[in-house]
């Protein structure tokens, strides 16, 4: 299997054109470029201007008319991760990223999760950045797949928990 790096994944940003859908079905991310300010918040700190680069690109697609979305399955109550996820989703949301919360108690019953239950990035329904991992949580670059059975089985998948997922400004933890 061929990972491209996170950012080679990144670029797929640059040329999708109407919709861009993220799965998170970690409850912690070892990102490297998040360890300082996560560590910061741990101790009080507010820091966000790492996310400017993403909050950046954030704006220009959604200013052109695209979406960003993403879904978090999340275990309550939330890792010390999730809890910082949650506080900085505003930040996510003012840059036009729409997100929602979805507590694993409320998954449907018998859901099989797609592409052995690694996150993912839908790029306009037809192209998918399957996220792996290392044995310690850190990202190990992402897998592109674009078989039409397996992006049906994602397309399928994220309607399912978009609208099982809620709002962020009404899920409260």
């Amino acid at each position: 299997m061929k990972l491209i790096s996170s950012a080679e994944r990144n670029q797929l940003f640059e040329s999708f054109a109407q919709d861009a859908f993220h799965l998170e079905l970690r409850d912690d991310y070892s990102v490297p470029d998040e360890d300082g300010p996560f560590a910061d918040w741990l101790r009080g700190v507010v820091d966000n201007s790492y996310m400017e680069p993403w909050t950046r690109m954030t704006r220009r697609v959604t200013g052109e008319g695209k979406s960003v979305r993403r879904v978090r399955v999340v275990t309550e109550p939330h890792t010390l991760y999730v809890q910082w996820e949650y506080a900085t989703t505003p930040i996510n949301e003012a840059a036009g990223e729409d997100i929602r919360w979805l507590p694993r108690r409320m998954l449907p019953s018998g859901l099989a999760f797609p592409v052995a239950g690694n996150d993912w990035w839908l790029f306009d329904n037809r192209t998918l950045a399957v996220g792996h991992f290392d044995e310690n949580g850190r990202v190990l670059g992402s897998e592109l797949i674009t078989a039409p059975e397996v992006v049906a089985e994602c397309i399928r998948v994220r309607d399912l928990l978009w609208n099982a997922a809620l709002p962020h400004h009404e899920y409260k933890p």
